[in-house]
């Protein structure tokens, strides 16, 4: 669990919240059917005007990893790749076989395969590579998905706005009518401020990182199964690995 990702939503929460009722506002005030609609909505309908199906619900599924980012263990990772490396010093790169039968992670898994096959490393590397480099083009892509809905809140928060005003001048003959009013055109900006700099642009950002340190993650891998594929001493290849770690 990222703990700095859900303070980070509590606190964001409590501050536009804690603000309205000190400000006098009240909790009420910041609940507006119609700016919700405007906003929000439409928020979702320029976001999928702006990207692809498959895109888009690739974003949704990535979600839970801005609060529960996937585990990443890079150290034990190191020690699983010295390991193969002693066995295929000893075996023979045929002797990996059956770890790569058994090896639960489908990348390490395709690497370990295509060592037992006795591929080249050149080709081995250019084979990862673009594994690595289309997994992380598709993740950035899904990740901007919260971009363009930080980018497109604010605009429609601001239409929002201009509606509720509009709303207001045609009731200017009645004075009750016009604090409220105004006071709800305004929540509009709120909600598409809001969401934008609370919840989207951060949400994006934060699956950006992850994103990269999963490439960074699995550039290691190519790199340890690289220099077991050119029978590189265990030794070495743990201090080279080492390397990632920081």
């Amino acid at each position: 669990m990222d703990i700095l990702s859900v303070l980070g939503l509590v606190m964001g929460l409590f501050a536009v919240v804690g603000g309205a009722i000190a400000k006098g506002a009240g909790v009420g005030g910041l609940i507006n059917p119609a700016a919700f609609i405007i906003v929000i909505i439409g928020t979702f309908a320029a976001a999928f005007v702006h990207n692809k199906p498959a895109v888009f619900f690739r974003a949704f599924k990535m979600l839970p990893w801005a609060y529960k980012p996937p585990k990443i263990d890079a150290k034990a990772t190191i020690e699983k790749i010295v390991g193969w490396s002693q066995v295929a010093r000893k075996e023979g790169l045929l002797g990996l076989e059956t770890i790569s039968e058994q090896e639960p992670d489908e990348f390490a898994k395709k690497g370990l395969q295509l060592l037992v096959d006795g591929t080249e490393p050149e080709a081995i590397r250019s084979i990862l590579e673009v594994d690595v480099s289309v997994k992380e083009h598709f993740d950035n892509q899904a990740a901007k998905v919260f971009e363009s809905l930080g980018v497109y809140a604010p605009t429609l928060g601001i239409i929002g706005a201009v509606m509720g005003l509009m709303a207001v001048m045609q009731n200017l003959a009645d004075p009750s009518k016009l604090g409220s009013g105004i006071a709800a055109a305004f929540v509009a900006t709120i909600y598409g401020i809001g969401s934008a700099n609370l919840f989207f642009l951060p949400v994006s950002n934060k699956l950006k990182n992850t994103v990269h340190a999963m490439t960074a993650y699995r550039e290691m891998i190519i790199e340890g199964i690289i220099s077991i594929a050119e029978g590189e001493n265990p030794r070495i290849i743990e201090t080279k690995l080492q390397g990632y770690l920081h």
